[in-house]
């Protein structure tokens, strides 16, 4: 049999297909297409919202459920100046810290215009977390209403209230309120918590005082700004149109994100401000956020409030308010540094040649 014959009559059976015609109704598409059609896109403007649906366990109205990595005890990351991994089309890439401080360099046009405006050199990141939002009393508020919820009672003590909020949840629930050590009972806790958390997110309107004027004066300087935190993306651009801080921030880091410590939430902000990290402000209240921002070679600036100022002098700058702030203050950040007593100085030898001897002749 001739082979031609054979191929064109096997690929008789087989008709190209039609595309589909566009009368066709959404209920007779494939269940995939419907999905992605049916997506509600949460995004505004510059801040875009990916949707994350997918792998989240879902509420009995179908919702999905918010992620209960709140209460968690975040790792601190880059210890080595190791970075996160990304994925391009030749294959995957992992991005660390010296690797983004050398092709985040200036081009020429930029080194040009950031000679004349040197401020806009500059990224700032902020924590959510007490710098940009009160979550200490959000946090408190979740744990009373499910001390209430379960017929439990909170302790009064400062110190304990503290390890509360500094602590993850396994911690606190099985070993400092002794409520469960029963791991399904404690995640269950665990997962109801976060939903209080973001119940009360929904109400956050106000964020932390001197923080709105302190961005305007960055936003006038054309600062570039970015937010991170573990949240869930959606909640968060809400709050922060609420709170109408949204202009200020042109890109922010989520829990979308998928960034597994506090290092790499910062190495990914800075790839979204285009600023090398070594350029780059992080404000932080957390001695955590402070040694993970010098281990991406950012500058840190801690806010006084929610740990006392001796646990803050790792910072290189730390105020009470954002009224003490200036734009003046972030170009000292990246000044020369000034000398400090018992420093090591090398000491300068004068190697003036020997003067020349004269010598009387007797002859």
């Amino acid at each position: 049999m001739n082979p031609s014959l054979s191929l064109r009559s096997t690929s008789s059976f087989s008709p190209p297909l039609a595309p589909a015609p566009p009368s066709l109704s959404a209920s007779r598409l494939p269940s995939h297409v419907c999905l992605s059609k049916c997506k509600r896109s949460v995004g505004r403007s510059d801040l875009v919202v990916r949707n994350a649906l997918s792998g989240r366990e879902h509420k009995a109205d179908g919702s999905p459920s918010p992620p209960n990595n709140i209460f968690s005890l975040e790792a601190i990351g880059a210890e080595y100046g190791e970075g996160f991994e990304t994925f391009r089309m030749d294959g995957p890439l992992k991005v660390d810290v010296d690797y983004l401080n050398n092709k985040l360099q200036q081009c020429f046009l930029q080194r040009i215009r950031h000679a004349m405006k040197p401020d806009e050199a500059f990224g700032l990141i902020f924590s959510w977390d007490n710098v940009v939002a009160d979550s200490h009393s959000l946090k408190m508020a979740a744990w009373r209403q499910l001390a209430s919820e379960e017929g439990k009672e909170l302790p009064n003590s400062e110190h304990m209230q503290r390890n509360m909020l500094r602590l993850s949840a396994d911690h606190v629930l099985a070993k400092v309120l002794f409520w469960s050590r029963e791991e399904t009972e404690i995640e269950r806790l665990k997962s109801r918590l976060s939903e209080l958390y973001y119940e009360n997110l929904q109400n956050l309107d106000v964020p932390v005082k001197g923080l709105k004027e302190w961005l305007d004066a960055v936003y006038t300087a054309g600062i570039p700004c970015a937010v991170v935190s573990c949240l869930d993306r959606r909640y968060m651009v809400d709050a922060l149109d609420r709170m109408g801080l949204k202009k200020y921030f042109q890109s922010i880091v989520t829990e979308e994100d998928g960034m597994e410590s506090i290092a790499h939430r910062f190495l990914s902000a800075a790839v979204k401000l285009d600023r090398k990290p070594s350029k780059c402000v992080v404000f932080e209240d957390d001695p955590r956020g402070i040694t993970a921002a010098h281990n991406c070679t950012m500058m840190a600036v801690a806010l006084i409030g929610a740990h006392p100022a001796y646990e803050l002098v790792q910072a290189d700058l730390a105020v009470a308010k954002y009224n003490e702030l200036s734009v003046i203050n972030l170009r000292r950040l990246f000044g020369p540094k000034e000398t400090k007593f018992m420093d090591l100085q090398k000491k300068i030898i004068d190697k003036s040649p020997p003067k020349r001897k004269l010598r009387v002749d007797t002859i």
